[in-house]
């Protein structure tokens, strides 16, 4: 907004400063400006590039707030600046691995909006999870922002009702490297766990059980959620998977949480759920360019609605810190996975 409570549309439309800011990540011109070397000539040394070329970056990011001259050529930090020095913003910032697909996917924005189809695959010539798995660099930056580096420690109350007594064995379906399940164990000392996703995946948990000291009582298993998952367990966890699929997939991926804990077991459901009140139902345009996936975003009403329809019945929400919705479901008894199948 300008003064007058007017739009600026040119600071709107403006390309400049994001990208000025991705290479400045990238570059990780702050953590050198934090520890002391501040010429632009020294400073393009120890970034590895062209010193004009910097200064041009610095001087455009100074100008917009990010950075400030110091007086005497060279820069320094102020607030603004100093978030770059923050391993999770530097995760989703950084060009070189998984933010640089993320921003290089808004190339495809117009093609999305006249298709209505994700267009990751356009500009990088995979979809997103074929395009990971023939990256593995990009793939590990994507863990590690999925992870505790990109969103801190995760929260492990997610049962609605709080009551662990009866749970013994926890699956967390898609739990990627493991950093909520190894706070789930840590909380619960007696509990025993499978971490469920893909194998590049679940290679690098170990690190994080063995960190949490939690590695004797859980059990890794590298494969897909789409195909038969580990059956028996007390309870299965789904914390921010299904806002990643379109409705039929997120469905099927539902449908074998429901086989697998058949006859006892419950499914929880944790984040990747529209608040009351707020707009649901629709694609988001990041979610048309920036993962190639399609995932809608989800009210609670339309999440139970596909909950209902793998099998599961729904029997708790609950609304945690931060907005953070966790659903409570349970095997239906009335129907076979097999019938289940078939209306599929």
């Amino acid at each position: 907004m300008t003064s007058d409570g007017t739009v600026d549309l040119r600071t709107l439309s403006d390309l400049a400063t994001p990208w000025c800011v991705r290479v400045a990540a990238t570059l990780g011109v702050a953590e050198h400006i934090d520890a002391g070397t501040t010429a632009v000539g020294a400073l393009a040394a120890a970034c590895g590039c062209d010193a004009d070329s910097l200064k041009a970056v610095l001087d455009h990011l100074a100008g917009r707030g990010v950075f400030e001259r110091d007086g005497s050529g060279g820069y320094a930090l102020n607030d603004a600046a100093r978030r770059l020095l923050d391993p999770a913003f530097r995760l989703f910032l950084d060009l070189d691995g998984v933010g640089g697909r993320f921003a290089g996917a808004w190339a495809s924005l117009l093609e999305a909006v006249r298709t209505g189809r994700c267009t990751y695959d356009r500009v990088f010539g995979l979809p997103f999870w074929e395009d990971l798995d023939a990256h593995p660099a990009i793939a590990a930056s994507f863990d590690a922002l999925m992870g505790r580096e990109g969103h801190g420690t995760p929260d492990a109350d997610v049962l609605a009702d709080g009551d662990w007594s009866a749970v013994r064995t926890v699956v967390d379906v898609g739990g990627g490297t493991g950093a909520l399940l190894a706070e789930l164990l840590r909380a619960h000392p007696t509990l025993r766990a499978t971490l469920v996703d893909l194998p590049r995946t679940v290679a690098r948990s170990h690190a994080v059980f063995e960190s949490a000291g939690v590695q004797e009582r859980v059990t890794v298993r590298g494969q897909s959620f789409f195909d038969p998952l580990p059956a028996g367990a007390d309870l299965y966890v789904l914390k921010a998977v299904l806002n990643d699929w379109p409705d039929a997939e997120a469905t099927a991926i539902l449908r074998r949480c429901a086989d697998a804990a058949r006859p006892a077991g419950r499914v929880v459901i944790v984040g990747g759920v529209t608040p009351e009140g707020a707009r649901g139902g629709g694609i988001s345009p990041d979610m048309l360019v920036a993962r190639g996936i399609g995932g809608p975003r989800r009210t609670v009403e339309r999440l139970d609605e596909l909950a209902e329809a793998a099998g599961l019945s729904v029997h708790a929400h609950r609304q945690g810190a931060g907005d953070r919705i966790s659903i409570e479901c349970r095997p239906r008894t009335d129907v076979s996975p097999q019938h289940m199948e078939d209306e599929a």
